[in-house]
């Protein structure tokens, strides 16, 4: 006769969901992680993970939400450099996790809830970028063209590949563009 498990909060439960699901989008990929599989990963029963989820993209939304929660506290090592520094830091950590900005690149105009975290992640990111770019005296009628030129070139490095000199060459003649940014 099987055991029954001892309680769980439902907190830990669902972290512990979104663990297994992190570890399979990365390894194996978002589409080839089937819902079956995940529940398999993280010890449930293949039903439970809709107590928690409402389908598998708001298990993708939990996951990146969840790298960049540990992401951030990793920045504020870096926060001092010199934006192209920044810059280049943050193209690495997202050239780490490539397959799941891909996906989430891939599922925004399929899904509500990708779609909305993507937006609100250009948001935040463009927020800080911009209130940088205006302390740092760029003109405010470019900060929004240059905050956009900004995205287009970390995205454009993380869709093609760039050996490190490259990717700081390109950083680097970025920062460039924006007065007190170098220091």
């Amino acid at each position: 006769m099987a055991r029954n498990k001892k309680p769980q909060p439902a907190g830990e439960k669902r972290e512990e969901i979104v663990a297994a699901a992190r570890a399979l989008f990365l390894e194996g990929g978002y589409d080839s992680t089937s819902m079956n599989k995940l529940a398999k990963e993280a010890g449930v029963a293949a039903n439970t993970i809709y107590w928690y989820f409402g389908d598998k993209d708001d298990v993708l939304v939990a996951v990146v939400s969840a790298v960049m929660a540990d992401v951030w506290p990793m920045y504020q090592a870096v926060a001092g450099e010199p934006i192209a520094t920044r810059v280049l830091w943050i193209v690495r950590r997202l050239t780490e996790m490539s397959g799941l900005v891909t996906t989430v690149h891939a599922r925004v105009p399929h899904s509500p809830a990708v779609a909305e975290w993507h937006n609100n992640f250009h948001l935040l990111t463009g927020s800080l970028f911009r209130a940088e770019l205006e302390t740092a005296g760029v003109p405010v009628e470019t900060v929004d063209a240059e905050v956009s030129i900004a995205v287009f070139t970390v995205e454009g490095l993380l869709m093609h590949t760039r050996d490190e000199t490259e990717q700081r060459s390109i950083c680097e003649t970025l920062a460039s563009r924006w007065p007190s940014t170098t220091s």
